[in-house]
């Protein structure tokens, strides 16, 4: 299994093709906040002090979230183009279990989705910085770290499971599309949570990988709303994090960290389960 996912790594990253459009959602996000979005929404904090600095690690926040599933799915690319070309049917006549081929692929794309977020990460952190921010300290950024490991988790399950039903490069090519293009606004970066309607607001918050966003806007903007709200009333504070999907509110109450967890471990395992299962039946 570990010659498998180690071929499965080497097949994708040396398609330079596919290694970018996995970041093309990223770099889509990333595109629209400094062309458009970034002096609309600081134009809207006039009397915030330090809004560069806050609203840079809102988007970059955001961003580590959207990267977790487009580099995953990009990864998972290869399995749908070993499917194609009949190297799966080909891997299946050897001694090598089922779940053992399915899980090269897990592994595989897991490994690409933390290795390029870690990378969306420094590049996150030089934007901070460029731009009058600081860097994360220790503490925040093992928590970071963490988090990263866990939002991977959390999207690989549901995009391998989707991609067991692809069958062929153009729709793997759709989905691939319609995620990317998608995946700012399940996650909240386009436009902050608050200003939705309350329809919408509840698609966001049933969409799991929207939790890590959450997650991780509060580890990397605990100190610029530090900074920004130090002599503000408690409740500005409390209005401003409820806007920015800094934190969800479900039945009245603050969804506690811990819970938007759970929901990420869950996630994962559920369609891991899933995944199994249907692997199960084919092969049967």
């Amino acid at each position: 299994m570990t010659a498998l996912w180690r071929r499965h790594l080497l097949v994708f990253f040396r398609d330079r093709t596919s290694v970018f459009f996995s970041f093309l959602g990223v770099i889509v996000i990333i595109g629209l906040y400094v062309l458009f979005l970034g002096d609309t929404m600081r134009a809207a904090l006039p009397d915030i002090p330090g809004s560069r600095f806050l609203m840079d690690s809102w988007i970059m926040a955001g961003m580590l979230a959207a990267t977790g599933v487009t580099t995953t799915l990009g990864a998972l690319g290869t399995m749908v183009t070993d499917k194609a070309q009949g190297i799966i049917r080909d891997l299946s006549a050897t001694p090598i279990s089922r779940r053992a081929l399915a899980g090269s692929y897990i592994a595989s794309a897991y490994v690409v989705g933390v290795l390029l977020t870690l990378v969306s990460l420094v590049f996150a952190e030089l934007y901070i910085v460029a731009y009058g921010g600081v860097l994360l300290p220790a503490g925040a950024l093992c928590k970071i770290l963490g988090l990263i490991l866990l939002s991977v988790f959390a999207s690989s399950g549901p995009l391998f499971f989707l991609t067991t039903f692809l069958k062929s490069a153009n729709a793997f090519a759709t989905v691939s599309t319609i995620l990317g293009t998608l995946i700012g606004f399940l996650t909240g970066i386009y436009i902050p949570i608050g200003s939705l309607p309350a329809a919408v607001q509840f698609v966001i918050k049933v969409f799991p990988i929207s939790h890590a966003g959450v997650l991780f806007r509060q580890v990397m903007m605990e100190a610029p709303l530090a900074a920004s709200f130090a002599h503000a009333p408690p409740e500005v504070l409390s209005d401003f994090r409820a806007e920015m999907g800094i934190v969800f509110f479900a039945g009245g109450g603050e969804i506690p960290w811990g819970v938007n967890i759970l929901i990420l471990l869950a996630t994962g395992f559920v369609f891991y389960l899933l995944s199994v299962a249907r692997l199960s039946k084919k092969s049967g």
